[in-house]
């Protein structure tokens, strides 16, 4: 069993998918979460179904003082037991499409934004903390129109294994989490015909013939934010159903 109980993490992106369902758990084994999201009604939405064990905060992750608005928001004496960082954004387009402002949007957010969180949010980890990065399958599979994203991840991926390196002398573990096709608003900004046809294409290469749940992959950002991952560092834990087999 995973014990949580007393327990304090901040989970950016934490008011939809998987960083909501890894929020739920936590709160149900007795521990106590922070949670950030950018938009407004569904921060409102992730208090009310969270409750009093929670502070859910807005906070954009593209922004230059997103680490510097999370550091400010938690007491000084406060300490975390871990640090999931999740929040992103996606985008799939043509090379040819691609512009600055969208090569912008997505390396801001999912790159720039968590180094700026965890370089704020450092002094916040407890000796033995953990901290979980969510990267993607899509930095393996060389999916047509997703270069800037799948380059976002793998830019993250390659960060945590510098990462878990440098606080290792503080007991601080740091791995990421590579999700696949997950059941999420995470591809809501394509059109219904679009995502369906997306979505279908992915699942043709799962071994397991079908999408995963967001529950499914909080589980395993669970076993990594846990003492039971005490050994484990500079990982990536694929949940995939089999998509990429690594």
């Amino acid at each position: 069993m995973l014990n949580f109980t007393q327990k304090h993490f901040l989970i950016t992106g934490g008011t939809s998918g998987i960083g909501l369902s890894t929020a739920k758990m936590i709160l149900e084994q007795g521990g106590y979460v922070t949670v950030t999201g950018r938009n407004p009604q569904r921060c409102t939405a992730a208090q009310r179904e969270l409750g009093e064990h929670a502070k859910v905060l807005q906070n954009d992750a593209s922004q230059t003082d997103t680490g510097e608005r999370l550091a400010n928001a938690l007491n000084p004496d406060d300490k975390l037991d871990g640090l999931f960082l999740n929040a992103a954004v996606a985008d799939i387009a043509a090379l040819e499409e691609v512009n600055e402002d969208s090569f912008s949007q997505i390396i801001d957010t999912n790159v720039r934004g968590p180094f700026l969180q965890l370089a704020a949010l450092s002094r916040f980890l407890k000796k033995g903390a953990s901290v979980v990065v969510t990267s993607s399958s899509s930095v393996y599979e060389g999916a047509a129109m997703t270069s800037v994203y799948a380059a976002s991840k793998g830019a993250i991926s390659a960060a945590v294994r510098c990462w878990a390196r440098e606080l290792a002398p503080r007991t601080i573990r740091v791995n990421s989490l590579s999700p696949g096709p997950i059941e999420s608003n995470f591809r809501d900004f394509l059109p219904n015909s679009i995502k369906e046809d997306f979505e279908r294409s992915v699942v043709d290469q799962v071994a397991l013939g079908h999408i995963g749940s967001s529950e499914q992959a909080a589980n395993v950002a669970l076993f990594l934010l846990s003492d039971s991952a005490s050994f484990v560092t500079g990982s990536e834990y694929a949940v995939d159903g089999g998509l990429i087999m690594r």
